[in-house]
Order: structure tokens, then sequence, then C-alpha cells
């Protein structure tokens, strides 16, 4: 019978990000994110050919950064992705297997999430990512019964509880 690995987020993440310059202005950011239908963007610096992950903008920055400007008037310095992004996003390895993904997007409500080797940003992994391959992996499984291909046997961790003394 032939095991297979669960996909990791190599298997997984869009390799095509489209990434924000840390100069860029608050009001082209938010064209930005609008006219390439995003919901936010990770700032990256430019490496030779590879891009720097600096932080992720997020259209609750854009929000936040606009409603307060309005409310307040305008600020000083101008408002730029560096200025907004959130600094050391949380990150995934190209290794991170397809569990570790889905515990972190349901921990902490995340739709994206960075793929990063070091510090070079190499993709970018959505809970849609996850939830569509995680739904084919489970009706491969529950096809084929295949259940050695599924990590935990649930049925040595519940016996488990029998064993231990108190």
């Amino acid at each position: 019978m032939k095991t297979e690995t669960a996909p990791t987020a190599q298997d997984l993440m869009n390799r095509d990000v489209r990434t924000i310059p840390p100069a860029m202005h608050l009001v082209d950011i938010v064209a930005f994110l609008q006219r390439h239908k995003l919901s936010n963007a990770p700032v990256t610096k430019r490496e030779g050919n590879q891009q720097r992950l600096l932080g992720f903008v997020s259209e609750g920055d854009c929000l936040e950064c606009l409603a307060n400007e309005l409310f307040y008037g305008n600020p000083s310095p101008v408002q730029t992705a560096e200025t907004i992004m959130k600094r050391h996003p949380t990150c995934v390895t190209p290794e991170t297997d397809i569990f570790t993904l889905t515990s972190i997007f349901m921990s902490h409500r995340f739709r994206h999430l960075p793929v990063v080797d070091g510090a070079i940003l190499l993709g970018i992994v959505s809970r849609r990512d996850i939830l569509k391959s995680l739904d084919k992996y489970y009706r491969e499984w529950s096809d084929t019964r295949d259940h050695e291909r599924f990590p935990v046997d649930l049925h040595e961790i519940i016996n488990l509880r029998f064993l231990v003394g108190k």
C-alpha cells in the first residue's frame, strides 16, 4: 500500500505574489489592493532577483490609517507601506505541512501566510488554498480508506488515556 505524505506550503503556495514597495503611499496601496482584488499584500525590498519580506499591509491597516487621516487631519509624515505595515508577520517555511498550516489559520484567523526561506519571500499560501487541498486530501483518504496516510492514529491516542496512571 502506497503511503503519501501530507501536502506542504511549497505544494500549495502561490509563487506569483504581488508585492508592495516600502515607499508606496497609502492612497496608492489602497488603489493597488483594489485593482488586484487583494485583501493584503507583502511589503518587500528587492535584493537581486529575490524579494526580502519587510512586513504585510492589509485592508484593515489601510482602513485604520484612512479613517485616522480623515478624522484627525493629514499626518506628518505622509503614510507609506513602511509606516503602516505590520512588521514581523507570522511566516511559514516551504516544508510546513497542511495540518500545521490549518492550525495556524484556525488559531490566528489569518487569511494569508507568507512562505519564506529566511527573510526571502517565496510565495503566499491562503486559507482557500488550504481548504481546497485539505478537502481533496480528505476525499482521497475517505475514498481509498488508506488510513495509513492519516498522520495521527486516533485509536492509539484514545487508548493512551487508559494506560496513564494518576
